[in-house]
This record gives C-alpha cells, structure tokens and sequence, in this order.
C-alpha cells in the first residue's frame, strides 16, 4: 500500500462507478485511472471492480477498499487543512443523500451553505435507497421513517414531517367532501415501491378501498402533480400548500401521518469541519421550514 495515487483512484471510480467520472473528479486522463486500477489489482492479487457495459461496479474487495479509502480521503484532506492554518474551513466536497420531496427546502439552503463556503463542492442525491456511509458514499444521510440503526452510524432527530390530505378545488367541486363513511364514493392517488413505507401512505393503504385507488405512482412527485391535476385525493408535504389556492385540504391531518426525519453521519466523519458545519447549517434553517424542528 505504498501508492496513494492508486487508492485514490479506485476510491473514485467505486464511488462514482465509471472511468470517466473518475477522471474528471481527479484531473487525469481516463486512461491513467484504468492504468491505476489495473496496477493496483495486479499489487493486491484480486479483482477490485466487475467490468459492465454500464460501468464498473466494486467487487467484495472493491468495498472494502472503498471503506478504507474514503475515510483516508476525507482524514488527509482535513490533515492538509490543519497543515495550512485553514483547519476550521469548510472545503473539499460533501455528498448528501436525501428523499426527493425535500429537495425543495434542501436545495436553497445548500445554496445558501456554499454561499458561505465557496471552495466547498456539493452534491445532493435524492433517492430512496439506503446509502452506506460506512463506505464513503456520502457524508450526510437525511432519512425519513424509523430511528436508523446501522452501526457506526450517529444519528440525530430533525423535524418531524406532518403531510397533508389534500385535493383540487375542481375534484372537491365534482366529489363533493370526504370524510370516513363515503371513503368508497372518492378517488384516491397512491403510491408503489418505497414509498409505502411512509405512516402516512401506509395509513391510506389500510383504509382505503382498493376499488377507489384510482392512481398508483411510483414517487411522491407524481403523485403531488397527480392530486393537482384532480386525479384524486393524495397526500403532499405542508409547506407544498402554503399558498397554493389549488389545493384544499380535505381531512384534519391525523398524528399517526406523522413521519421523523433523521439526520445520518458516519463516526469517522461527524466531527469533520465541513459536516459539523453543515449539520450546525442545517439546524438552523429548519427553524424557517414551517415543520416541527425535533
């Protein structure tokens, strides 16, 4: 293990799971980073990475490496801060993984955050899938549901989702009220996949007829642009209503919707500078969200 370069290449292309990505990430050609991986898998006697026409993908020991390296990436990159004074300056780069509903309050105060940072690069990933921080895939989760418990992991509390059963004015003018006795005679926009996990997707599962389900959608997008389009009766986030005329709210919301969100680091990189001031960032904008700081 006496070629950091090496490493650090494969790190990127695990990350990142191409070449190209890869070499744009460290400045090199392409052809230096399959260089670099090649030599490396010479060096350890095993194959890092499986080859597919989509790109390459870490084999067992490919993780492992990736775990090691990510943490080594991120440690020398605070080492060289401290070495220049600059121990306390947000720099470098910061993966966040998210739900993709919250990309509209994320997004402007990521904006706001490299306002502040300017020589921090970001990004933000919104998906559903379970990132795993333990090997470098991203420096801060936001997950929503049940208390994470992967180990390594801290965990914090940051507000606590209430969504809203809503409707268009055109749907309610044609269907008329709702409420829990004429559940049957309305149309209700749903969801697939992940999502269902959600209490409050959950709660509609349970107590709707699956004959008045008019609509299943595979993200919660689609199923906001559903209700909009008068599709049915659907959920969408609080601050998706404030202002919006559109859209009536068709049932009190009930305390069972309600839905956590957590805040997710890694041990070995919570108490770097940039995700200590991102979360301290974080905290304090939520304040200004219109949910339930936790």
């Amino acid at each position: 293990m006496d070629n950091w370069d090496e490493i650090r290449t494969a790190y990127q292309v695990a990350r990142l799971g191409t070449v190209s990505g890869a070499a744009e990430v460290l400045g090199v050609h392409h052809a230096t980073v399959i260089r670099h991986i090649d030599a490396l898998e010479a060096r350890l006697g095993a194959k890092l990475f499986q080859r597919h026409a989509r790109g390459y993908t870490a084999t067992e020991a490919g993780q492992d490496l990736l775990k090691i390296a990510a943490q080594s990436d991120d440690q020398f990159a605070q080492l060289a801060s401290r070495i220049r004074g600059r121990g306390d300056e947000v720099t470098g780069e910061l993966i966040v993984t998210s739900v993709d509903e919250l990309a509209v309050l994320l997004v402007p105060a990521i904006a706001q955050f490299m306002a502040l940072h300017p020589e921090l690069r970001v990004q933000l990933i919104s998906d559903h899938r379970l990132f795993r921080l333990e090997y470098g895939e991203a420096h801060v989760a936001i997950r929503a549901g049940t208390l994470p418990e992967q180990p390594d992991n801290v965990v914090q509390p940051f507000f606590n989702q209430l969504p809203r059963l809503v409707a268009s004015r055109a749907y309610v003018a044609a269907h008329g009220p709702l409420d829990m006795s004429n559940l049957a005679a309305h149309r209700f926009v749903g969801v697939t996949g992940d999502n269902i996990r959600a209490p409050f997707f959950r709660w509609l599962n349970d107590v709707v007829p699956p004959g008045a389900m008019a609509l299943k959608v595979s993200s919660t997008r689609a199923a906001k642009i559903a209700v909009h389009e008068g599709v049915g009766i659907g959920f969408v986030a609080g601050w998706d209503i404030e202002d919006n005329d559109a859209l009536v709210e068709v049932m009190a919301p009930l305390e069972e919707w309600s839905a956590p969100i957590w805040l997710v680091t890694h041990m070995d990189l919570h108490r770097t500078a940039k995700v200590q001031s991102f979360l301290r960032f974080l905290k304090s904008q939520v304040k200004h969200w219109g949910v339930d700081p936790a």
